[in-house]
């Protein structure tokens, strides 16, 4: 197995007015920056055991310099997610926690 040398850049909404939304529907982008094809992106709240349908099966992979919008839905209230990334070369990244209720935008970058 080998393990994905990519790295992960989060950003959150700064308007600390806005209370934090629900989980039940968040949406944000998803940005790769990374020299890989992302072909799979899973993500699942942290307590759970198994990662759920892939995210990206509507619209196949994420080329590099690409990005496109991801809706987590579901019925959860759980706000900390684990997300994982496969690419068509073979590499795969696993992030844990990772706040979704604030989540704006999501970048995948080469280390």
């Amino acid at each position: 197995m080998k393990i994905l040398k990519i790295g992960a850049v989060a950003t959150i909404s700064a308007m600390m007015a806005i209370a934090p939304v629900a989980a039940n529907d968040v949406e944000f982008t998803l940005v790769n920056d990374s020299s890989y094809i992302l072909t799979y992106f899973y993500a699942s709240p942290s307590s759970d055991d198994s990662w759920g349908d892939d995210l990206l099966d509507e619209v196949g992979i994420l080329e590099p310099g690409y990005e496109g919008t991801v809706f987590i839905g579901g019925g959860s209230d759980e706000c900390i997610y684990d997300f994982r990334f496969e690419t068509a070369e073979g590499p795969e990244l696993e992030v844990a926690e990772i706040d979704i209720c604030e989540l704006e935008s999501y970048t995948l970058v080469d280390e």
